[in-house]
């Protein structure tokens, strides 16, 4: 399972065992495995200043939590033609780098060999200035989010926009990407090519008719450009003073004309631009190489090269693979990647500092507790392992553990519901980040 049971109970003695007695039944039973948590000791200043604190530090870890699952959400936008490769992208590198010997960090092993970063989050400060800092940095990536995806967003609905264009029937789809310069008379001061829309049924009357729809008509000048499951695009060449005509009687015989005017300048620039939104929303994901799909209605067979300077398959001299693989990627996705990781370590250092505030107030001075990280097997054995917690640490609060039982026992002078709060602390961790 990707959830977590962040607990802790008095360092005493007594509780010390009531710890092991867990351990040993959730053992036997296969209901979890468990760790040490290791929390610092902090400036712990007033009791009052805690109560603050800890309403604080409840309204952060929602909001860090938030803030993850939106950046995690953002990689499978960005990586929307790699989706399967999204959870890899997912991770806590920067943290544990020396315990662990790697550079990659995944999620799990982040949480379950957790160590507190003494050079960004000192413990020496008061607790309320490492809060504060914390809540900075996260205010921060959150703004840069926005500030990102809103760019992001925009490029892809004006892509969207432009690539519905191109899908839809001959009546309404741009003809910039189907017709070409050779399908029309260009510069004639007599002479005009249209583009009539015939029906399937009637190309054999076209054929037969176009020519004596009206007069001057140029002789065998129409050409089938393209078709779709409706019909066909049609070129016919005429004189320009019997447009009005032609049209009328074109109608009559339900062949439509097209109203479309060649401006090889308006052509040029909507392909181009077409290239680009597709080129920026690519290299968002990856810089390397940016291809259209072979064949494809927008621009067929047609391929966009970014190619970064020197050559790509050469790694630098004391580069990391990691750092050669980040060459590969676009600038948001980099982005995403490295504040992802950012925002999950500070917000599992907000659940160690929730630990030790709830602790202290819970179980008062001078500080002594021990943090459990429990991680059940599976979802079926949650409420065994809840029964067994709290069979355990019943001692500690006898009423929340009776309310536990009995939903209708209030807690004096608690405004929590009854499920939020057991004779334990306990906080939750949920590593399902794409639910």
């Amino acid at each position: 399972m990707s959830e977590f049971w962040l607990i802790s109970a008095p360092g005493d003695k007594e509780n010390l065992q009531a710890l092991e007695r867990m351990n040993t039944v959730t053992s036997k039973s296969n209901l979890s495995y468990n760790t040490k948590f290791a929390i610092p000791d902090f400036k712990v200043g007033t009791l009052d200043s805690l109560v603050g604190l800890s309403d604080e530090l409840g309204k952060l870890d929602t909001f860090a939590e938030s803030v993850i699952k939106r950046m995690a959400q953002s990689v499978v936008q960005v990586m929307e033609d790699s989706k399967g490769k999204v959870q890899e992208n997912l991770l806590a590198n920067g943290g544990l780098k020396e315990k662990m010997k790697c550079s990659k960090i995944d999620l799990t092993s982040f949480v379950t060999h957790f160590e507190w970063d003494m050079a960004k989050y000192p413990v020496k400060q008061p607790l309320v200035s490492v809060v504060d800092t914390l809540a900075k940095q996260l205010a921060q990536i959150e703004t840069d989010l926005k500030s990102r995806t809103a760019t992001y967003n925009t490029l892809k609905t004006n892509l969207e926009n432009l690539e519905k264009k191109s899908m839809g029937n001959l009546f309404t789809r741009t003809l910039s990407n189907i017709v070409s310069k050779e399908d029309f008379v260009l510069d004639s001061e007599y002479l005009i090519t249209l583009l009539v829309i015939v029906p399937k049924p009637s190309y054999t009357q076209w054929q037969k008719t176009y020519e004596s729809l009206s007069d001057m008509v140029v002789p065998r000048s129409t050409k089938l450009i393209t078709e779709d499951n409706e019909g066909g695009l049609f070129t016919v060449t005429l004189f320009r003073k019997v447009i009005d005509d032609f049209k009328t009687k074109a109608k009559e015989n339900k062949f439509t004309v097209r109203e479309f005017y060649y401006d090889e300048k308006e052509i040029k620039r909507e392909r181009e631009e077409m290239t680009r939104l597709l080129s920026d929303k690519k290299q968002q994901y990856q810089t390397s190489c940016v291809a259209l799909k072979k064949g494809s209605s927008t621009f067929p067979d047609h391929k966009v090269k970014v190619t970064p300077l020197g050559n790509p398959d050469r790694a630098a001299a004391g580069q990391t693979d990691s750092e050669r693989e980040s060459e590969g990627e676009g600038p948001l996705l980099r982005w995403l990647k490295v504040n992802f990781s950012e925002a999950f370590i500070a917000w599992i250092h907000i659940k160690a500092l929730r630990v030790f505030v709830e602790s202290v107030l819970r179980y008062g001075l001078p500080v002594n507790f021990q943090a459990v990280l429990l991680q059940p097997h599976k979802k079926s054995s949650t409420k065994r392992l809840r029964e067994v917690l709290n069979s355990v640490f019943r001692h500690l609060d006898e009423v929340a553990a009776a309310s536990i039982l009995d939903a209708s026992v209030e807690i004096p002078g608690l405004q929590l519901n009854n499920q939020d709060y057991f004779p334990y602390v306990y906080f939750r961790i949920d590593l399902s980040l794409l639910d």
